[in-house]
């Protein structure tokens, strides 16, 4: 009877957990460490010796997400260290916790944001964070499942803003119709305005391109290689400033490398269609053709490394700096470099 009885207060005891998390979380932004934690963590005080803190993680274990990591508070709850159960095993059963605990403590503010947490666990190989509030009190954890849930999560609403569809749609096959068009429409109309800038760009040069009818033929080649190159360079970026390899202070280093780069694959690219441009026009179009491969490819890829760092400047997420915005601009450039040039060079 007595057994029934504890596991009946034990389901208890676990439900008014789960329900005082629930309220919780209820509290704290959505993409934030407060909205992702949990209070099935294990304590023990640092005056505690091994053999008393073992027996309190055991009277816990119930209740617990985890036993394997325990945190080491004061009278005040504020965190003091941290202590693994295989280290509180070996350790002789008189040794004070205070001894045994490992610090500083790689911890998250309550108000960091999820990304933050996951990129912390997942640099430091963390089995879960522990959460602080203002004064440095523990108010939960983040286990590495979870992390790992807002790791996919955060990666597909960067792969939707990166072809500019927005907020994360949920399951593709089961989203209707109307939510898909509305997720859709309206950066495609957008960047369909954006696009005239292109047109004008190829009326403004209309008698270049009727004196000499073959400059058309390359157009496409010319600038979809600019927004391939640009797309390129931004997805490097944005990836790298999601996971914090690089920083606003990074830009002007990386300008100049991607220069460099650039360069290198504009001169590749505009050796390969030299040949056709002599053969198709002669080697004025040759030499118009590949100066302005040249030249693209530098635009384009500046634009596209450049464009993230631009967007977290301004508060807003680098990924929407790539796919078809960078695209679009780069078309635009793309089409004024290569018809100045061939007005310059067939002097029209």
């Amino acid at each position: 009877m007595t057994t029934l009885n504890y596991e009946i207060d034990s389901q208890r005891s676990r439900a008014q957990l789960e329900r005082d998390d629930l309220r919780k979380l209820a509290t704290y932004p959505e993409d934030s460490a407060g909205a992702l934690m949990t209070s099935g963590y294990s304590t023990v005080g640092v005056h505690l010796s091994a053999a008393e803190a073992i027996d309190s993680l055991r009277r816990e274990a119930a209740d617990a997400d985890t036993i394997y990591q325990t945190y080491v508070l004061d009278e005040q709850r504020c965190l003091l260290g941290t202590l693994s159960l295989r280290e509180l095993i070996l350790a002789a059963p008189q040794m004070r916790v205070g001894d045994l605990m490992i610090t500083p403590v790689i911890s998250a503010r309550v108000d960091a944001d999820q990304e933050e947490v996951a990129r912390l666990i997942r640099h430091h190989d963390l089995l879960a964070l522990p959460i602080v509030n203002g004064d440095g009190a523990l108010v939960g954890i983040v286990s590495c499942d979870d992390a790992i849930d807002v790791v996919v999560e955060e990666a597909t609403e960067d792969f939707h803003k990166g072809a500019l569809i927005g907020k994360h749609l949920g399951n593709i096959a089961t989203a209707s119709v109307g939510v898909l068009y509305r997720k859709r429409v309206l950066w495609l109309v957008l960047l369909v305005f954006g696009n005239l800038f292109s047109g004008a760009g190829i009326a403004a040069f209309e008698d270049v391109i009727a004196a000499n009818i073959v400059l058309v033929f390359f157009l496409p080649l010319l600038v979809d290689s600019g927004g391939n190159a640009g797309a390129q360079s931004a997805t490097l970026m944005v990836r790298a400033l999601a996971t914090g390899d690089v920083v606003m202070r990074d830009w002007l280093r990386l300008l100049w490398r991607e220069c460099s780069v650039a360069l290198f694959l504009g001169v590749t690219m505009a050796v390969a269609v030299a040949l056709l441009g002599a053969i198709r026009g002669g080697w004025d179009i040759s030499l118009i053709v590949a100066s302005s491969m040249l030249v693209i490819v530098l635009i384009g890829s500046l634009i596209g490394m450049s464009l993230p760092f631009m967007f977290s400047r301004l508060r807003m997420d680098p990924a929407v700096a790539s796919g078809p915005l960078i695209t679009s601009i780069a078309d635009a450039a793309g089409v004024l470099v290569y018809f100045g040039i061939a007005s310059m060079v067939l002097d029209l």
